[in-house]
């Protein structure tokens, strides 16, 4: 027997739900979207694709400086590899590289980064934070997991699979060793140093963080595209021209300082490197 009221009352919420949904999209937008459904990196990229980002010119030198972190990263993993072998050991590897890599640069020279990241600041347009505003969102983690679900279209499930859980791993463990090391080092955003270079985030008074050395986007983008290049060599210009945006915005919205990139690149070289050999047995590059 049908029962109206009942299918009535159902129908009510779910005309309510649809209309949530709608004042989410619509109004607040796809990452709050985001935050109450469900979806992938796939769906949340979709949902709201890049604007127009930066210019190839303007992101090479910061390029250049992250292509520089991959000799120094080969000579500190070459010690790694010489005393553990190359199986996993991840809370080893953890402990150690938190032990190994280099501390930030000293007041003097952050001071004048910081002065370079206030002349950057005066120099904003609206493009211009649009592309980086879309960067700092989606370049910690979804555009690596969207580059890394095309390659697995192309795969047999089971090894797509395993090499996404496998890339969620690494760039988790980028996540816990930067924030341990800012922690650390506690060196404060440029923005925490001068307010006015981010008047959207409430600094309070005697903040020290968000903390910025090692920057946790460069970290995940060192890692992933070590990663990917590795099993999509044609592929690495792409790769790497996507960490050189998602790197220069955050410099851009005084998030970083060049040398907390720089940090980041190096530690997620580190990390990238050490997933390939511990497990897929690629050779360690020579030092």
């Amino acid at each position: 027997m049908r029962r109206p009221g009942n299918r009535g009352g159902r129908r009510y919420v779910v005309v309510a739900v649809l209309a949530l949904v709608a004042i989410l999209v619509g109004a607040v937008g796809p990452l709050a979207y985001g935050a109450f459904v469900d979806t992938s990196a796939k769906d949340r990229i979709e949902a709201d694709p890049p604007p127009a980002l930066f210019p190839d010119a303007t992101v090479s030198p910061i390029g250049r400086k992250i292509d520089a972190q991959a000799t120094t990263a080969r000579t500190l993993m070459a010690t790694w590899w010489r005393d553990h072998g190359r199986t996993p050991h991840d809370a080893q590897f953890v402990a150690w590289v938190e032990r190994t890599l280099p501390g930030p640069p000293s007041r003097t020279e952050r001071s004048a980064e910081i002065r370079q990241v206030q002349s950057l600041a005066a120099r904003r347009t609206s493009a211009g934070v649009r592309a980086a505003t879309w960067l700092e969102a989606y370049g910690k983690k979804d555009v690596w997991k969207l580059a890394m679900h095309d390659q697995a279209e192309m795969l047999p499930r089971a090894v797509g699979d395993r090499r996404k859980q496998e890339l969620d791993t690494a760039l988790k463990m980028a996540k816990n060793v930067a924030d341990a090391l800012g922690t650390r080092y506690q060196q404060s955003a440029p923005y925490v140093i001068d307010p006015s270079l981010r008047p959207d985030h409430t600094v309070t008074k005697g903040q020290v963080c968000p903390c910025s050395y090692p920057s946790r986007h460069a970290t995940a983008g060192a890692a992933a595209r070590t990663y990917l290049s590795f099993f999509a060599p044609h592929r690495d210009s792409d790769y790497r021209w996507t960490e050189d945006e998602i790197a220069y915005s955050r410099v851009y919205m005084a998030g970083h300082v060049p040398s907390d990139i720089d940090g980041g690149a190096l530690l997620g070289d580190m990390i990238g490197e050490y997933f390939l050999v511990s497990r897929h047995h690629m050779t360690p590059p020579a030092a």
